[in-house]
């Protein structure tokens, strides 16, 4: 063999080394649920991941609803997504919803680290609970700001109601027996995408939306305030397997500067940009972390 073949053959096998190298440390993945809000939030994770770590970071957004995201993270299909504690409380830990944001959070990451070796991190910093919307003129010439005052509207209300929000326990009846809203006749349920419309036309004069629908950074509503702390919170945060965290304080480190950035506007106006500008998620996600100053 002479020296040619010989250096040829130097540079195959440390190229064969190198690439069995790379596939040994397997990439971290990133979930999400299947809709706009959680898409949103994984690709802004993997794209800040990716600039921290300084390596490629996998997608598996848009998986499912919440038992399928929550089974593939226990599964080690992903290492990663965005969760609620009012969602991790009544639909994955079967508890009755709390009402108390700290007693909810203390209790979903005792639960989640003892049953399933995994670790809620800090919240992004919005609630995502349900959010109970009238007109903006509705709210100035009556003066209504909260639910409270809304119970003392003369006229009642025309509900327009989601078909989940009629059956769920932190939903209809219980807002009623919290308020003693007067409605004006049975409440109207609609797909969850007509409500906005079905408000702006005055088909109905009060939406139970969620808080960071898209719509509300843009028309003239106003969220009332709930007084009675009736909603539970849905507080966001990312929840992730523990094996992936506690060797890697860079990982965790990058996770941590993701915490409380994200208000219920921001998240809104987020939402809006992808489902009313039909911006693309990986545009809007970039922007974000620019805009934040975590992204150059």
């Amino acid at each position: 063999m002479d020296r040619t073949q010989i250096v040829a053959c130097v540079i195959v096998g440390l190229w064969v080394s190198w690439g069995v190298g790379c596939t040994r440390e397997r990439p971290i993945t990133v979930g999400s649920k299947n809709f706009t809000e959680q898409v949103i939030l994984g690709e802004i994770v993997a794209q800040h991941l990716e600039h921290w770590l300084g390596r490629t970071v996998a997608r598996k957004l848009n998986l499912g609803g919440t038992l399928l995201a929550h089974q593939a993270l226990v599964n080690g299909e992903i290492d990663l997504y965005p969760e609620y504690t009012g969602t991790a409380l009544t639909t994955v830990l079967k508890l009755s919803p709390a009402h108390d944001p700290a007693a909810s959070m203390a209790t979903v990451r005792e639960a989640y680290q003892k049953r399933f070796g995994v670790e809620w991190m800090e919240p992004l910093g919005f609630n995502n609970t349900f959010a109970m919307v009238i007109h903006g003129e509705d709210a100035r010439t009556s003066k209504i700001a909260a639910l409270s005052e809304a119970a003392r509207h003369a006229p009642g209300w025309i509900l327009g109601v989601g078909y989940e929000f009629q059956q769920r326990s932190d939903g209809l009846a219980g807002l009623l027996a919290t308020y003693r809203l007067p409605l004006k006749g049975s409440p109207k349920t609609m797909d969850l995408g007509l409500l906005y419309k079905a408000l702006e036309q005055r088909q109905v004069t009060m939406i139970a939306a969620n808080a960071t629908d898209g719509p509300l950074s843009i028309l003239d509503v106003v969220v009332l305030r709930d007084d009675k702390r009736y909603f539970p919170p849905y507080d966001c945060a990312l929840v992730v397997r523990s094996e992936v965290v506690k060797d890697n304080p860079l990982f965790r480190q990058a996770l941590a500067e993701l915490s409380a950035r994200i208000t219920d506007r921001t998240m809104r106006r987020l939402n809006y940009q992808v489902d009313g500008e039909h911006r693309p998620v990986r545009e809007v996600a970039g922007q974000f972390l620019r805009d934040a100053g975590l992204l150059r």
